[in-house]
């Protein structure tokens, strides 16, 4: 039983991060605080659109960190308001930085994907339940960040999540600290209200749903598998299948 679970976890965790490493030395960027942080153009200008807007993109973590993680940040716009609105859970300044970086703006040089979108009605009926969640989240203060296992950016967004259910959404599993327990509890139901979460402090979990399929979590890193929408979960890697929602193709819905 012992060499079967040692087998799996280096299938299954060792050999994608092992392949994500690769990967990043063939686009590692040197000079990442002078990188481009300028929009990307997925969104158009807030004048030229009136309606309510909500997106989450995610992007891989600056420097070594991007093998395995990435950072996700919300976007949203009410109607009628005359910009946009960009939330980040940074370590540096203000835990919630407001407007700190081009709303689909690069991070640190690399391309954001985009994770969830809504418009119109539906971005409206969200948005003051997003505004509320914000507004109190427990982990606002100088020196609550930590990079791992929480809180961290994907924490924040996580609870944020929690707030409009309606949005049947997971992460992807290379948010790590999505599963921290901002709220306390080791056991909860998912932000999709679909299965449940099962966390010990971030460190080691496991999560059973519809919308987030089942995942398993040692120290923050994901794997698992989506039946809703079939794709394999890997550390590292991210999702590979179909994306997470039908917003998104399937290149977008991976961090890479």
């Amino acid at each position: 039983m012992l060499k079967l679970l040692l087998s799996l976890f280096a299938l299954f965790w060792l050999l994608p991060l092992g392949v994500s490493a690769a990967l990043y030395q063939r686009t590692a960027i040197a000079d990442w605080w002078g990188a481009d942080r300028s929009s990307t153009g997925r969104l158009p200008p807030a004048a030229a659109h009136p309606e309510a807007v909500v997106r989450i993109y995610a992007a891989p973590t600056v420097r070594w960190r991007g093998i395995f993680a990435v950072h996700c940040w919300l976007v949203v716009k009410p109607e009628g308001a005359p910009g946009y609105t960009r939330y980040d859970y940074t370590a540096w300044g203000e835990p919630i930085r407001v407007n700190g970086f081009a709303p689909d703006g690069r991070w640190f040089g690399r391309a954001p994907a985009e994770v969830f979108a809504a418009d119109g009605a539906a971005a409206a009926a969200m948005i003051p339940r997003i505004q509320a969640a914000i507004a109190g989240y427990a982990w606002r203060n100088q020196g609550d960040y930590r990079p791992w296992p929480g809180p961290n950016s994907n924490t924040f967004i996580a609870a944020v999540l929690d707030a409009v259910p309606e949005a049947q959404i997971a992460l992807p599993p290379t948010a790590i600290g999505k599963d921290y327990p901002y709220d306390g509890a080791w056991l909860r139901r998912t932000p999709s209200r679909t299965g449940l979460t099962l966390t010990l402090g971030g460190y080691i979990g496991l999560t059973l749903g519809l919308v987030e399929g089942l995942e398993v979590n040692i120290l923050g890193g994901v794997a698992g598998l989506d039946l809703w929408r079939p794709a394999l979960k890997l550390p590292g890697l991210g999702r590979i299948g179909l994306p997470a929602w039908g917003g998104a193709s399937a290149a977008q819905a991976s961090p890479r």
